[in-house]
């Protein structure tokens, strides 16, 4: 007995892809809760949302591990940049 999946399910790389995209996702959304000035905050909240959203349709997994690289790195340069601002 085989199961048939819809046509549009992830395969399991996709689906840890996804999972480490909305990780970043919310993990830049917490670090941005910290900034304590409204107008950064706010700046960096729809530079955040832009980005993500620029890259929304990729599908090639090696532009998206890239992507997540660099998401990281971005983040982890924000979380020093406003630990030392505080």
């Amino acid at each position: 007995m085989t199961t048939r999946l819809p046509p549009h399910a992830l395969n399991l790389k996709k689906f840890l892809l996804r999972q480490q995209v909305i990780k970043l996702y919310r993990d830049a959304f917490k670090v941005i809760r910290t900034v304590e000035e409204t107008n950064q905050k706010a700046e960096l909240t729809l530079w955040t949302r832009e980005e993500f959203k620029r890259n929304k349709m990729q599908t090639d997994e090696a532009a998206i591990k890239m992507l997540i690289m660099q998401g990281r790195q971005t983040l982890n340069e924000m979380q020093q940049a406003v630990n030392m601002a505080k």
